[in-house]
């Protein structure tokens, strides 16, 4: 294994799970975009929301996610890389064994092919799996098994993570990216799961206002809940990097592991609402409402990547600031209705 060497080109053949919802779909337009069409898509495809998302995409196949093995076994293609960004991502979902399904058990079937069949991987992980920040958000390999996740969601990003660094067996090279909060185009389908600026730019449509949390803790005023906000463009980028990478002799195998995935500097909700409003060339027009009950307590109140492990790894490029990522989200897409 040490001693393999990987290419890639515009022909090679590239899985993406997850392609019809809003990373994945993003991910296989920037593949695209640098003239990758050789793509296996695979995604529940019977979302009928998530049909914009992926229709106009130039791809080789569309397989449905439940089918993927059985359909690699009957027509045993050559695969020179998988990105692996398809899960259950809906944070107010408490049935655990939704999520075991679908985010561990079936990231385990994708980690054994590649394995099996000697291809390089890159995986969606959470910042999700670092719960409240006690143990802070460095992605160190050693606080992987102290971390305490707050939802169901996060327990089973942290549970495949805890069960990849523990496989002797892996794939040649692999990588599992702990998103932050990722936010731009193609989340139309995401209804209450979709970034905050979606749901802003509605609420200023609709109603002229934006409704933000109030804060339950004394330390954090309403609206000064940090995050760590990165836009998608961003993320679909560190991907690619990262796949070139692996496959053009800059990646060695001690670089395996986890990394965070986010912007590096966490900002207040109460920032980007207001950059909301900038983008539509409004003044700021912002109310507080009660945090639901039913994710009060599993609420985050700060998040922010401490991406020196991806800076470390060789990569330099610059992310988008929020002022910027989200005036590009509004002016090219939501305010057009627009897929990217």
């Amino acid at each position: 294994m040490k001693n393999q060497s990987f290419s890639i080109n515009t022909k090679s053949s590239i899985i993406v799970t997850g392609a019809a919802g809003f990373i994945g779909s993003c991910m296989v337009q920037y593949l695209n975009e640098q003239g990758y069409e050789n793509l296996i898509l695979v995604d529940d495809f019977g979302v009928e929301e998530k049909r914009k998302n992926w229709e106009g995409k130039q791809f080789a196949n569309i397989v449905e996610r439940y089918n993927l093995f059985d359909w690699l076994h009957l027509h045993q293609p050559k695969i020179d890389f998988v990105i692996h960004l398809g899960a259950r991502t809906d944070t107010t979902e408490f049935d655990y064994a939704v999520h075991e399904e679908l985010n561990v058990e079936y990231s385990q079937d994708v980690w054994n092919y590649c394995t099996a069949y000697n291809v390089p991987l890159i995986y969606a992980s959470s910042a999700a799996t670092y719960g409240g920040g006690e143990f802070g958000y460095d992605d160190n390999h050693e606080v992987i098994e102290k971390l305490q996740p707050l939802n169901p969601y996060g327990i089973s990003k942290n549970e495949f993570d805890k069960w990849a660094l523990q496989q002797h067996n892996a794939p040649p090279f692999w990588a599992g990216l702990k998103f932050f909060n990722v936010y731009g185009p193609n989340e139309y389908h995401k209804g209450r799961m979709a970034s905050v600026i979606f749901h802003a730019f509605n609420q200023i449509k609709k109603d002229g206002e934006v409704k933000l949390f109030k804060s339950h803790r004394p330390d954090f005023k309403d609206g000064e809940q940090l995050r760590d906000f990165v836009y998608v463009k961003d993320v679909v980028k560190v991907i690619d990097w990262m796949m070139q990478s692996m496959v053009n002799g800059q990646w060695s195998i001690d670089k395996n592991g986890l990394y965070n995935l986010g912007n590096g500097k966490a900002r207040s909700f109460y920032d980007l609402a207001a950059a909301t409003f900038k983008g539509l060339e409004l003044k700021p027009n912002i109310s507080f409402i009660d945090i639901p009950g039913d994710i009060r307590d599993k609420y985050q109140y700060f998040t922010e990547a401490n991406m020196q492990k991806l800076r470390k790894a060789g990569y330099t490029e610059t992310f988008y600031s929020l002022e910027d990522g989200v005036d590009d989200y509004l002016r090219n897409y939501l305010s057009k209705e627009k897929i990217w």
